[in-house]
């Protein structure tokens, strides 16, 4: 081998090292062990559930309380990822630090990025939906035509109609 491949050998074994750590995806009923870690978690989406504020969950299990392992989408981020709910009965792996939230671990979905294999193909939002509304379609508000309004002539004052008729005493 020339001196050339030898040099290049450390970089490309980093290289492979790297990928295949980051292409390993942990079962989410083992998340709560990688809680402060930044990982892959993978698992079938059971549900996708909006809470309060707009918050949308998506929960690898039937009881999300006795669940391990949620995804959080914020609705300010749902702009970016796309259509989340399309993920239900999917196969995913998701991608990002590992946090510790009421007891259980949880991923913040940020970004679409964060998603791998067929989960990454989701389409973006419909565009009426309303994140505000939790998933209602608004296009707008509907308001009555006001009525026209009457115009009125400039009226002159009382006191000036009065003077009209009368002459100026010299």
């Amino acid at each position: 081998m020339s001196k050339a491949k030898l040099a290049l050998l450390p970089i490309a074994a980093t290289v492979l090292l790297s990928s295949l750590c980051t292409a390993q995806c942990i079962p989410f009923a083992d998340a709560n062990e990688q809680i402060g870690a930044t990982r892959c978690i993978t698992g079938k989406v059971l549900k996708v559930e909006e809470g309060q504020a707009g918050v949308t969950y998506l929960n690898f299990c039937e009881d999300y309380r006795s669940c391990p392992f949620t995804v959080v989408v914020f609705p300010s981020d749902l702009k970016h990822v796309g259509d989340v709910r399309e993920l239900k009965n999917n196969l995913i792996e998701v991608h990002g630090d590992v946090k510790q939230y009421d007891g259980h671990a949880e991923i913040i979905l940020s970004r679409p990025q964060q998603l791998r294999g067929e989960a990454s193909r989701i389409p973006p939002l419909p565009k009426g939906y309303d994140v505000e509304k939790r998933g209602h379609y608004s296009a707008g508000q509907f308001k009555h035509a006001r009525a026209p309004r009457k115009k009125h002539s400039k009226r002159q004052p009382v006191a000036a109609m009065a003077n009209i008729g009368e002459t100026e005493p010299e």
